[in-house]
Order: structure tokens, then C-alpha cells, then sequence
């Protein structure tokens, strides 16, 4: 086959896989944008004052919450994964003997990362759900502790300096050994090298998510702030000083805070 079919041939696959992820990733910025399905009931507190409160806790609403949450994950965690899904596609064609499996074999490998999401998704529901029953939770979804807060702020920066998160962020930026040891030849082997490389993204990314608590799950300027923050410490030219740096910062900032506390 000419050099130039095959070129073509191969950038049509990417261009499949590219636009099916970047499809669902505005979806669920979408998603996220229109409210997750979460209608705040509006209670008069009397003198003019309105306040949102959100719905109690029942089967409907924790499914609204899980489902936020895993759509919350899918927004912000995938973007960070499409340079890797990319590359299995380039792999997957050198691999496979039926070339046009390359873009459900891509797929398969993102499914496998973003199933990874989902269960970190069910704990953190069981989680939140912890915080509101002992009113621990504000009525945009974070943390009224002020002192709790803070210690999240410490944990999170002091996390970005650990041996286990500068392992799982190496992983991550650089996934091409990882692929190539643990390729296997079919679409349940992608996604089981899927949920391997999400593991390796949760232990790098988790006390990020942890933020959210802080900022407010309702917050999509927060959202927004830590997506951006995921990608660009993945994606970006990189010798350790970013994570570093902003370790420093949110332990500095939740330290300010605690004291003003106590």
C-alpha cells in the first residue's frame, strides 16, 4: 500500500476517534452547564431574603448526584486522557490485524479509563452524602468547615510533592512504554489496559478532585480552574516545578486559612 494512502488511511481513524471523544466532552460540559439535573428549590426566608436549598437526600437524588459525578469526571478527567487514546489508535493499527477496529479499539481503552472515574464517582457520592448528613456541606455543595477545608487544602498540596503522585503523573505523560508492554490483541485487552492506565491517573489526580469539595461542586469556575490545571500538568513541556509549585500554594493558602481560624 503507498505511503500516502496509508497516511491518509490512518489520520481518517484519528480524525473518528478525535471527534467521538471531543463529542462527548462537550456533552458533558453541557451537562454541567444546564445544572446536572439538579433544580435548587428557592425558600423564602423572610425580610425579602431567598435562599436555594437543595432536595433531600433519596434514591432519585443520589442517582442525580452519581450521575453528576461521573459526568463530572468524563469533563474533566478525558480531555487529559486524548493524547494517550490517540496514540492507542496509532498502535492499535500496527497491532491489529483488521485495521478497521483501530477507532472500537480506542474507544474501548477510553471506556476502560473512564471506568476507573466512575467508581472514584460512586465513592465520592458516598462521600458527599457522609458530608451532608453531618452538615458538613454548604448549599453549593462544599465544604462549610472552614477549618475542614483547610485541611483538604494542606492534604492536596502536600500530595503534589509525594513520591506516589510524581510516579503516577510520569506514567501519565509519558504512557508509550506502558502501552507497548501491556498491549493485548483483542478490545477486552484495551480495556483492561484502560482501567490500568485510569488507576495510574486517579492516584495522580485524586486530592485534585478533592478540591471540589472546597470550591463547591456547583462551582464550574472551580471546575473549569482544576480541569485546566489537570491538562495542562499532564499535557504541557514539564520538569516537576508546576506540580511542585502549586503543592506549595495550596498548602500555603490552606495554612493562611486554618490560622485565621484558630
Amino acid at each position: 500500500m503507498p505511503i500516502e494512502v496509508l497516511s491518509r488511511l490512518i489520520r481518517h481513524r484519528r480524525t473518528v476517534v478525535l471527534g467521538a471523544l471531543a463529542a462527548v466532552i462537550a456533552a458533558a460540559w453541557a451537562y454541567l452547564l444546564l445544572g446536572a439535573g439538579i433544580n435548587m428549590e428557592m425558600t423564602d426566608m423572610g425580610g425579602g431574603q431567598i435562599m436555594a436549598m437543595r432536595p433531600e437526600w433519596s434514591p432519585l437524588y443520589a442517582v442525580l448526584i452519581f450521575t453528576m459525578w461521573v459526568v463530572m469526571m468524563v469533563a474533566m478527567m478525558l480531555p487529559s486522557a486524548v493524547p494517550t487514546v490517540l496514540l492507542v489508535s496509532v498502535l492499535a493499527w500496527d497491532r491489529l490485524p483488521n485495521s478497521n477496529f483501530v477507532p472500537a479499539t480506542a474507544m474501548m481503552f477510553a471506556s476502560g479509563y473512564l471506568l476507573v472515574w466512575i467508581g472514584f464517582g460512586l465513592t465520592a457520592t458516598s462521600l458527599q452524602w457522609g458530608l451532608d448528613k453531618l452538615g458538613l456541606l454548604s448549599e453549593t455543595m462544599a465544604l462549610g468547615n472552614a477549618i475542614l477545608a483547610s485541611a483538604v487544602l494542606i492534604a492536596a498540596g502536600v500530595y503534589q510533592w509525594t513520591p506516589l503522585k510524581d510516579t503516577c503523573l510520569r506514567h501519565c505523560r509519558s504512557p508509550t512504554e506502558f502501552l507497548v508492554r501491556h498491549w493485548r490483541q483483542d478490545t477486552r485487552g484495551a480495556l483492561r489496559t484502560g482501567v490500568r492506565h485510569g488507576l495510574f491517573c486517579l492516584g495522580c489526580c485524586w486530592m485534585l478532585m478533592a478540591l471540589l469539595f472546597v470550591g463547591g461542586l456547583m462551582n464550574i469556575a472551580w471546575i473549569g480552574a482544576i480541569a485546566l490545571f489537570v491538562l495542562w500538568e499532564k499535557t504541557m513541556p514539564w520538569d516537576g516545578w508546576v506540580t511542585r509549585f502549586t503543592g506549595l500554594l495550596l498548602a500555603v493558602w490552606g495554612a493562611a486559612s486554618l490560622l485565621q481560624k484558630i
